[in-house]
């Protein structure tokens, strides 16, 4: 069974720095692309950052204008593993943080999206 675990969430001060990490783990093939998402309360679900590739190719890379300049997004394919470097923090950055994957499993013939449970990731001003 494939899954994504998130880790690296916690609390913060404002200007300050977080790595979040996503294994993904199981019978996998392929993971055709990588992103991260956020939820704060009250709001939608939105997209953070997210990386396109195939078999080690990245052939993409999407910011949300909010985190341009400030957030890193990379993969190591090798481990199947995405991080988020965040720098430069701010309060309005609260918010769960959520792993997503599209992924071909062994076996398979279409690819599956998966997430992961989410990591809090609170800025204290």
């Amino acid at each position: 069974q494939v899954r994504l675990v998130e880790s690296g969430g916690g609390l913060v001060q404002a200007g300050g720095s977080l790595r979040l990490s996503c294994a993904a783990s199981g019978s996998i093939r392929r993971i055709n692309a990588m992103g991260w998402y956020r939820q704060a309360p009250g709001k939608q679900r939105e997209l953070v950052a997210r990386i396109t590739s195939g078999d080690g190719i990245n052939y993409g890379i999407n910011y949300d204008d909010s985190v341009k300049g400030r957030f890193t997004i990379s993969r190591d394919s090798a481990k199947n593993t995405m991080f988020l470097q965040m720098n430069s923090l701010k309060p309005e950055d609260t918010a769960v943080y959520y792993c997503n994957a599209d992924i071909l499993g062994s076996g398979m013939v279409y690819s599956l999206s998966y997430w992961g449970q989410g990591t809090q990731v609170t800025v204290s001003s």
